[in-house]
């Protein structure tokens, strides 16, 4: 088959859907090789991280527009005039891979699949600008209806793209997200040390990684510090937004400031080692698509204390601990209940790693080619 996908976030975004359109990518190359694989992106960027992907795996390209005029309407190219270059090109499916399709793409012989990550611009409208929440709806739902079938990321998702835009259960299926393998990878303790002396790290921490926004609700985490033992720290991975502010005019006012230690920026390579290095890791947040650092996390081998509501459950499974997001208490109860009990933290790594090998990247690959060669031959 000659597979299309969405490029746009695989070539310009680092983090969150950047890494899902190349985590994709890369183990359909790995695991289904005899296919070639064209990531169409309306411009080009330095991307080391796709460049090593197009450097291993010769069926995989990357393709821009063709001509002038779309070069320099490159963002209307990538809404409708794709299409075209689609057929002209002989693609057999054309994978949305960050819930958008071309406006016409229904009208082609090109078959089509589309990802949703997550409605919570729908679930949460406040944390969202209005005409944003708009063009989000409005892409979203034509998307559902024109592709030929849709991969929700969890259980969840897919229940909100029934609820939300009254989609057929029947055309929605679910496959989770797995992560980068270098999370399965154990860092030497030579490296370990190296990281800890590079962001002085603290011997004892409890570790929170995503973007410093208040639906993810870090400040929960940074709440439950003087319920801990005064050794026990808190770092904070993420890009800064406003509501970083919020958390540092707490920590100032509670004299908190040599326990919460907060990263952006940080290089992606030594993202593992944060997370080897830490005693617990949190999520606390009010709602998400699926929630991938919860998968680093296990993999890592540290237990996961997340909130309750949303697809969080999905991602870590039984034997992480899961609270109330607005509780400060529950929390910071979790949080002693695994500092203070060696054999739970014990049990809760050991099932978080049987339990995430079913986000493997040969399960992952395996699911998505199924539903590529169904659509095909719908």
């Amino acid at each position: 088959m000659r597979i299309g996908f969405d490029g746009k976030r695989a070539v310009q975004n680092y983090t969150g859907l950047g890494n899902y359109s190349r985590y994709i990518t890369e183990i359909l190359c790995r695991f289904y090789p005899e296919n070639s694989y064209l990531l169409y992106a309306p411009k080009k960027r330095d991307n080391k991280r796709l460049e090593k992907l197009t450097e291993q795996f010769r069926q995989l390209s990357i393709i821009y527009p063709k001509n002038a005029f779309w070069k320099k309407l490159s963002s209307i190219w990538r809404i409708g005039g794709i299409t075209k270059q689609l057929e002209k090109e002989e693609i057999d499916l054309f994978h949305g891979l960050s819930n958008e399709l071309p406006l016409n793409i229904h009208k082609s012989r090109v078959k089509s699949i589309v990802t949703i990550h997550d409605l919570i611009f729908l679930r949460f409208p406040q944390y969202y600008h209005l005409i944003d929440r708009k063009i989000y709806t409005y892409k979203f739902r034509k998307a559902c209806e024109n592709s030929d079938r849709i991969i929700a990321i969890s259980e969840c998702t897919k229940k909100d793209i029934i609820d939300y835009f009254q989609i057929p259960a029947s055309k929605i299926e679910v496959v989770y997200q797995g992560c980068d393998p270098i999370f399965e990878q154990t860092a030497s303790e030579e490296t370990k040390k190296e990281v800890r002396r590079k962001y002085q790290l603290p011997e004892h921490f409890i570790l929170n990684v995503g973007s410093i926004e208040e639906r993810k609700n870090a400040l929960l985490a940074v709440q439950s510090l003087p319920q801990l033992a005064q050794n026990i720290h808190l770092v904070i991975i993420g890009r800064r937004t406003p509501y970083t502010g919020k958390i540092e005019q707490f920590v100032n006012e509670h004299h908190l400031t040599e326990r919460v230690h907060i990263f952006s920026n940080v290089p992606f390579k030594d993202l593992p080692v944060f997370y080897q290095c830490a005693e617990i890791f949190t999520y606390p947040s009010y709602f998400e698509g699926f929630g991938i650092p919860i998968i680093e996390a296990l993999h890592s081998g540290i237990p996961v204390v997340a909130a309750a509501g949303s697809c969080l459950e999905e991602a870590g499974g039984p034997d992480s601990l899961y609270v109330n997001p607005e509780s400060v208490k529950e929390i910071g109860d979790a949080f002693n209940k695994i500092l203070n009990d060696n054999n739970l933290k014990q049990k809760m790594v050991e099932n978080g790693k049987q339990f995430v090998k079913r986000f493997s990247d040969c399960e992952q690959a395996k699911l998505i080619m199924n539903i590529y060669e169904k659509t095909c031959k719908l």
